[in-house]
């Protein structure tokens, strides 16, 4: 739970008691639950111990329960589902989608999210289906940066798994909330509107619904945050491209620049800019937590909150190497809940990425402060004399040390197209002639802008511009060096044979879909 789905807040399967008391028929035991029932129940089990598998790098066990997530909805599907079972059956083709992004297999995951969503759009319990889309609306925002908001390079899978059908909700008046804001808050309007069809986009429509769970509207003020930052993200790297007048730069297309998102953000910009998005969902998330006593400490979503809100800090000259102590808390908080949780970096949807950055971030930092002391000579003269800001120094320097560990370990678990940052470890050999301590243009970039953005902020235009075009050569040349390892591998070898034949039951399950959707 910590590691995988404790930031979506699900409810947890039922047991197959508690299944007969929801069926609330008299008389009913476990025995009598119909087989299509428990296959769906099954499938949800079998999903979350998968998501766990892979997290803990047990892949062949992961793959093999997952493939048993497939047969039990194989056999769920034989007939129409039915409310009772249909949120189980719905989280776990969500989750089938989360284990295909975990494995870089994006094909699938389109599909499966879209099979979600048809499924959320018939559920007829409005809190459950809140909160589902919620946390589709937060996965969704990692693949919003990973795709750099460019639709044109989602694969296409309307020909496989047709769009969703719109719900009669639309038949319904808008409320002066969705007329405002130009959306709808029924679950059923959210999973089928055309331009959700490839991630949750516009104003948020779960955190603009007063009547949805606390969490879920938390969870959604930062998935419009995380999308807000990417537009603006591109928006740069385009006026970056075009003052350095570097034609060989990928394009930026102008719709991932002005995108539904901001389109929204900018009509109601007190609302929804990112930073009172992520002051938002912090008072949601306080109002949850007060109303929902537990001894579980929301550690996943509090960490994307301490990150969302050291990124959007802008900063003091007067400060610390031009941080202000509330920015450099937050990234320290980020990292501490890393270093004293690990897991927390499998979670679904950006949360990886924005430790990667926190720890870019803690980089900047270092390197401020090693300048503003003069070097060596200056931080080991202050530490002679007492000073604050050397421990201060090395306090930073051991947490950095530790967080970059734990992300080049998670690294290399991740398929290439995933990973973000490469970051080069600090100088064992004190640098001189006003070179940085820890030297970021030998980081090895992400491919996303967002992301990128944090190593290249304090490069001139034409600089970043550079080391943009070059970022993409080197990710060839790991992807090729990781390719070579991997031919070698006798582990790796079986991991292919057993994923291939695995994708057969996924395609069989997947054609099956792709003829009942229409008709259900």
């Amino acid at each position: 739970r910590l590691s995988v789905d404790e930031v979506f807040g699900f409810p947890p399967t039922p047991t197959d008691e508690e299944y007969c008391a929801r069926l609330n028929i008299p008389g009913m035991t476990p025995r009598m639950i119909p087989g299509t029932h428990l296959a769906a129940l099954s499938a949800a089990r079998f999903a979350e111990v998968a998501l766990g598998a892979i997290v803990h790098n047990e892949t062949p066990l992961a793959m093999e329960l997952c493939n048993a997530v497939v047969h039990c909805l194989k056999e769920s599907v034989q007939e129409p589902v039915q409310p009772p079972y249909m949120f189980e059956v719905a989280r776990s083709y969500f989750l089938l989608a989360v284990f295909r992004s975990f494995r870089g297999d994006m094909i699938r995951y389109f599909k499966y999210r879209r099979v979600c969503l048809t499924y959320v759009s018939k559920l007829e319990n409005a809190s459950n289906a809140t909160t589902l889309v919620a946390a589709v609306s937060f996965l969704d925002s990692w693949t919003y940066m990973i795709y750099n908001a460019d639709e044109k390079k989602v694969p296409r899978i309307d020909h496989n798994i047709p769009p969703v059908e719109r719900t009669p909700h639309f038949l319904i008046a808008q409320t002066p909330i969705e007329k405002e804001y130009n959306i709808r808050c029924n679950p059923g309007c959210i999973a089928s509107d055309p331009r959700n069809q490839n991630w949750i986009q516009g104003a948020p429509p779960v955190f603009l619904n007063d009547e949805a769970p606390l969490r879920a509207r938390s969870l959604d003020a930062l998935a419009c945050a995380v999308r807000t930052c990417c537009d603006q993200a591109n928006g740069r790297f385009a006026a970056i491209s075009k003052e350095a007048k570097a034609d060989n730069m990928e394009p930026i297309p102008q719709e991932t620049i002005i995108t539904p998102t901001t389109a929204a953000v900018l009509a109601h910009e007190n609302n929804l800019c990112s930073r009172n998005m992520v002051l938002s969902a912090f008072a949601l998330l306080q109002q949850y937590e007060q109303v929902t006593p537990s001894s579980h400490k929301n550690q996943g979503i509090h960490l994307v909150m301490s990150a969302m809100d050291a990124f959007l800090d802008s900063g003091d000259e007067g400060e610390s190497g031009g941080f202000t102590d509330s920015q450099i808390q937050s990234l320290l908080s980020v990292a501490n809940i890393v270093i004293e949780n690990p897991l927390l970096l499998h979670h679904a949807g950006p949360t990886y990425h924005m430790v990667s950055n926190a720890a870019v971030m803690l980089c900047h930092l270092l390197n401020s402060m090693y300048m503003v002391k003069g070097g060596v000579p200056g931080i080991q003269n202050e530490r002679s004399r007492g000073g604050m800001e050397a421990a201060m120094f090395e306090e930073i320097l051991d947490t950095f040390t530790a967080l970059r560990k734990l992300l080049v370990i998670h690294r290399r678990k991740l398929p290439i197209k995933l990973r973000c940052h490469s970051i080069p470890r600090s100088s064992l050999i004190p640098p001189t002639d006003g070179k940085p301590f820890i030297d970021l243009g030998e980081t090895l970039l992400c491919a996303c802008r967002g992301c990128q953005g944090f190593v290249l902020m304090a490069c001139t235009p034409v600089v970043a511009a550079q080391k943009a075009q070059a970022a993409a050569t080197k990710r060839s040349v790991e992807a090729a060096r990781e390719a070579q390892v991997e031919a070698a591998d006798e582990v790796e070898k079986t991991l292919v044979d057993l994923n291939h034949d695995f994708n057969v039951d996924d395609d069989a399950l997947l054609g099956m879909l792709s003829q009942l959707i229409p008709n259900r």
